[in-house]
């Protein structure tokens, strides 16, 4: 008699672990990018003299974002993706689907229009958020048989204008996160749009700020930082609102 209960007690925890197993949901992560253009509208100036100023630093080599977007994408798949209510697919899984790799998403970006983003390596650029409902459904539809949901996330940068009298002003720079779930019909789950002030400062000389690699490097960065502890601290907001997957 011992052994018989013995024996049901295993059966019973057997049952009950594939019950929770078979009922933990997945999510394909789809698209992981970045800007490099610098938003400016905060600081309520406009002109050639500001526009070729970003322009001029996208295009340097030494203005490098992929070691920041590297910094996110580990947070996320090593820290953060651990306290998500779901399982993320691995990304080879994700990024080596055919269909995945074939689609020609609405809103695409020309060659020349990419040269402003760092995609994730393998990844496709992927416009999600008003009027993207056939690029949400189309992912979700080719990951229904694999996940629950698909995701989408970005991060970005602007500056934004601190103390200052006349033309001569501080400056800081805020990272922004996007986090987008959407369930396997291409229906939003929930949108978490995140940002947080570097603590580093910038200037800005005559009314414009000084965007040299060295300068503006340093402040993404500390934006990063700051982003990220922000992320953290509201992770039980984001599981909350993943119940609805």
């Amino acid at each position: 008699m011992k052994h018989l209960k013995h024996f049901l007690a295993i059966i019973l925890l057997f049952s009950l672990s594939t019950k929770v197993f078979s009922q933990e949901k997945k999510v394909a992560v789809v698209t992981f990018y970045t800007d490099k253009m610098i938003d400016y509208t905060d600081l309520g100036i406009g002109g050639e003299e500001i526009i070729n100023s970003i322009l001029n630093l996208r295009d340097n080599p030494k203005f490098n974002l992929t070691p920041i977007m590297e910094k996110y994408h580990t947070a996320f798949f090593n820290d953060y993706a651990a306290k998500f209510p779901f399982k993320l697919l691995p990304e080879d899984v994700v990024t080596s689907n055919k269909q995945y790799q074939d689609f020609v998403p609405s809103y695409n970006k020309s060659d020349d229009a990419l040269k402003n983003m760092i995609v994730y390596p393998n990844y496709k650029y992927i416009y999600e958020g008003f009027n993207g409902k056939t690029n949400e459904a189309g992912m979700a539809n080719i990951f229904k048989d694999q996940a629950d949901g698909v995701l989408f996330t970005q991060i970005h940068f602007a500056l934004e204008k601190g103390f200052g009298i006349g033309g001569t002003a501080t400056v800081k720079m805020k990272a922004y996160a996007r986090i987008a779930l959407y369930d396997k019909n291409g229906n939003k789950v929930f949108v978490i749009n995140e940002g947080a002030n570097s603590k580093k400062t910038g200037v800005m000389v005559r009314g414009i700020p000084v965007l040299s690699p060295d300068k503006i490097l340093p402040m993404c960065e500390s934006a990063l930082e700051e982003l990220l502890k922000d992320l953290d601290d509201n992770l039980p907001k984001i599981i909350k609102k993943s119940a609805k997957l």
